[in-house]
This record gives structure tokens, sequence and C-alpha cells, in this order.
């Protein structure tokens, strides 16, 4: 999100794409903005859809500091980095593929060396204290309740008034205090993640019968419990409630392995917070003797030939990382539990298996789906509808426009209804991607420009969902018609698909 005031531009956050393949490819293009014109970065936290292409910014020309939270800053430094391997791994992934000979190489979109470069940029602020992030502008962060370090951002450029809310965190939240800031805005950017959504409210406590539950059911079956988690935030929670439990023989004493050496690095981030995280007693809860960090490849392969035991891998919506490895080996395999513990996109192979795939397609290989597959909302860290309107409602009275953003459509507009019911003479926007307002106090938003068509399309399930989809279900369906039909169904399929080009080309001439 940028900001432009006397000239000066400042970005809030600066976040990667994520979920269908289409809209990834979005973070291919160029800048709305040229780079070096960028004075400054305001970061709200270090999850990769907020900070995940400060990497490519400072490799095209920004020079500019990167404002943030201690926490994030400790953050940063690893998740950066991660990111930037993953783009280095996926590229040459992709160029190994046999579909790909003799085409020109992938080059990935940023190296590990450009993340640490990024990083070394950020200038670490406390909360609630003024800062000027470039001329014309200042800010201060306050507690955004989501995760380690997050915040959300109070803006000043102008003598417009401004808050970006961030992402906020719900109630009965782990290690963080609740959302808090002032009131009284000429525009409020409030995320919605969730709002279209209301859930119920459990205590940590309610939370943890849940799982203790689901966790006692699994290792029941026989096989493994795979628990696709974000490395940040999400994992430190689950190591926090199965110590709970453990630790009461409330469940099995099952072997935990954390199967990401992110997660093993954020971890020690929260352990340096320790004493300072709600819930923990101020002690390491992280060290309990029965979590096993797992290092490098081969000890993750091992873990192939396992039974009964607790897997926590990355990344949470199953885009990257090991759990890909941990789902291949599990999936088919009916004492196995897939348990998801968190928001799962439109276009994401997690939203895929949560939606009820009877098969997926996983690097190019079929797999059925004979796995539990349960889930668990509760441990989000996004506030819910109910909690997103009471933050609102406390950044009042909003004198210009409220603008909701990071949501599905049918979210946001279910968010947009709820508001307009409760306050019909508020103005609220639903912006879209490329699209610039002018700002004035005490007035409203002012559409300078219209959105990209193409960027808007990419949000949500593209073809390729449809493809993999097609593919993975094509044999069974060919294996329901009879044995003599099937060359004249799939003769029959390309005549569809070459009479669709024909008419896509016709109908261009």
């Amino acid at each position: 999100m940028e900001f432009v005031c006397g000239g000066r531009h400042v970005l809030v956050d600066c976040g990667l794409f994520q979920g269908s393949r289409s809209l990834e490819a979005l973070n291919l293009g160029a800048f709305a903005f040229e780079p070096r014109r960028i004075e400054a970065v305001v970061l709200t936290h270090a999850h990769i859809d907020h900070c995940g292409l400060l990497p490519k910014l400072a490799a095209e020309g920004f020079k500019g500091a990167i404002w943030c939270t201690e926490p994030t800053h400790d953050l940063l430094e690893f998740m950066l980095a991660d990111a930037g391997r993953i783009q280095e791994m996926e590229a040459e992934r992709h160029n190994r593929r046999r579909d790909r000979a003799g085409n020109a190489p992938f080059a990935p979109l940023y190296t590990e060396q450009d993340a640490l470069a990024a990083w070394r940029l950020c200038k670490p602020v406390e909360l609630g204290s003024w800062f000027e992030p470039a001329p014309g502008f200042r800010a201060r962060f306050w507690n955004a309740g989501h995760v380690l370090g997050s915040a959300s951002v109070e803006l000043e450029g102008g003598s417009v008034h401004a808050m970006c809310s961030g992402d906020i965190g719900p109630e009965f939240k782990a290690f963080l205090a609740d959302p808090d800031g002032p009131s009284g805005f000429d525009y409020v950017v409030c995320e919605s993640t969730y709002g279209g959504r209301t859930r119920e409210k459990l205590t940590i406590e309610q939370r943890r019968e849940i799982l203790r539950a689901e966790v006692v059911a699994a290792i029941a079956r026989g096989g493994n419990l795979i628990i696709p988690a974000f490395a940040l935030e999400r994992t430190q929670e689950l190591l926090l409630d199965l110590a709970y439990l453990m630790q009461g023989n409330d469940i099995p004493k099952a072997p935990v392995f954390i199967d990401s050496p992110l997660a093993r690095q954020i971890t020690e981030v929260f352990a340096k917070y320790a004493s300072e995280l709600a819930d923990t007693g101020g002690i390491n809860i992280f060290a309990d003797p029965g979590f096993h960090f797992v290092g490098d490849a081969a000890e993750s392969i091992r873990l192939n030939s396992m039974s009964g035991a607790i897997i926590i891998a990355a990344s949470g919506m199953c885009e990257g990382g090991r759990i890909r490895h941990h789902l291949l080996h599990n999936l088919h395999r009916r004492g196995s539990t897939i348990l998801f513990v968190g928001y799962q996109a439109q276009g994401t192979l997690g939203r895929v298996l949560v939606d009820g795939a009877h098969a997926v397609r996983i690097s190019g290989t079929d797999v059925q789906v004979r796995a539990q597959i349960r889930r668990i909302d509760n441990y989000s860290a996004h506030a819910d509808q109910s909690e997103l309107l009471d933050w609102i409602v406390h950044r009042a009275p909003i004198s210009g426009t409220l603008f909701l953003d990071h949501g599905e459509s049918e979210g946001l507009e279910a968010m947009r209804r709820e508001l307009q019911q409760r306050e019909p003479d508020l103005n609220v926007r639903l912006p879209k991607i490329g699209e610039s307002y002018a700002l004035s106090v005490r007035q409203k938003a002012r559409r300078l420009t219209t959105g990209l068509p193409g960027a808007q399309r990419a949000v949500g399930q593209d073809w390729q969902n449809a493809y993999a989809d097609l593919v993975t279900g094509l044999k069974s369906d060919l294996g329901r018609i009879p044995e003599d039909h099937r060359q004249e169904a799939i003769e029959r399929l390309r005549q569809v698909l070459r009479s669709y080009t024909h008419f896509r080309d016709n109908r261009r001439d």
C-alpha cells in the first residue's frame, strides 16, 4: 500500500501474493511504482504476505529504512532468508522438470542474499513511539494482537490521519495482549480475512480440549497425525498446547516432530521473548523433551517409515516446503490424519483438501486421499467478523472512508453489508488491486485510477486448479466408462478442446 504526500512516497507493507498459481504470477510483474522513489517501508509484521516482496523491492533500487517492531526485526531475518531459499529451490525444481526440457530457464524471484540485504535495512522502533519514516510523514505502531511483533500503523501526512490495521488478532489469542489503538481518523484500512465468518469463542482451555480429542483419535487410528502449520506463531501455539496436554498426561506420549528448519529458528525467537509472553509462565515451554526439531532433509525423509507420530511441518496452506513431502507419503494411508489448524486460501492445495477432494496432484504425482481430513478453526490468528467490527468501532469516528482489504470477495462483501446496516452514513470501499485514491481531511476518498482487470481475475481459484482436478479424476472417470467406449470418450474430449480453440481463434479474427 503506497502513500504519497508532498512528493514523498511511503509503503505500508510489501507482501507476496499467495494463493492460486495465477495470483502468484503477479509477483513476477513490475511494481506499480518506481522502487527508487520509495523513501521508507512501514512494516506491520513478519508474515510473508506482508513482507515477502521486500527483497525484490531492495534488489530493484529501494535504499530506505524498513520500520518495524523489535520482534518483527528478529523474525524477519529468518522469514525473508527462508523465502529467498524457497524462491531459489522452486526455480531449480521447475528447471529440472522433464516437460520443460528446451524451454528458457526460470530465474528465482529473488535469492537468499537479496532477502538478507533487505533485512539489513530494518530499523526497529517501540510500540507507541512516534517516528518519521519520510519528511512530511509521522507514524507509530499499536499492538495488533496477531503474531509476535505484529502492529497496526497510525500514519499522518499532510494533516490526513489514517490507520492501517495490518492483521488483527482474535480474542483468547495465546502469547499476546488484545489489539489496541486510538480513535478518530479520516481513513481506516481494515483487513477482512474472516469478514464473512463468526467463530464460536473458545478459551485456550476449551481449544486444548478440542486438540486433545483430535490427537487421541488420530493416534488411535495407528497412523501419523500430520499438521500443516505456519512456521510463525501457529507452530508455537501448537507446541504450547501440546506441552500442556503431555505434561498433564491428557494425550498419548507420541513423539512430536517439528519438521521445519524455519520453525526451529522462529521458535528460538519466541524463546528469547518467553518472559514477556502471556501463557508461558515466564519459562521456555518450547524446550519440552517430547519435541524433536528435524534438521536436514535426510532426517525428514526418515520420518516416512514412522507411524503413530505427530508431525508439524510448513507451509500451512501446503503450497511448498516439507509438508508436501509428508502429504505425498500419508494422504493415501487410511490410518493417517491430516489436521488443518489455519486459514486455507482459495486456490491452495490445503483449500482443495479441506473442500473434500478425493485425489490431488502433488509435484506431478496423483495421490488418492484416503487419510482422515480434519480441521480446527480455533487456532486462527485472525479476528472474525464480530471482532473486526469491534476493532472498527473503537477506531471511530471515521470521517472519511473505511477501506476493507485482505480478504476473499465473499468475506469483503459480507463485512461491507454488515457495516452499512450498522452505520449507514459510513463510507465503505472495497479497493481492487491497482486502484488509487485521493485522500483529504474529513472527506470521502476519491478514486483516481481503476483496478487492473487481469490482477483481479487472478484472485481465487484459477484454471490450473480446475486442470489439476480434471487430471487427477480423469483416470477414475474413464474407469466408469465401458472399456470398448473409452477410446471414443478420449477422442471426443480432444475434439471439444480443439473446437474451443478454433472458436476462440475465429472470434479473435
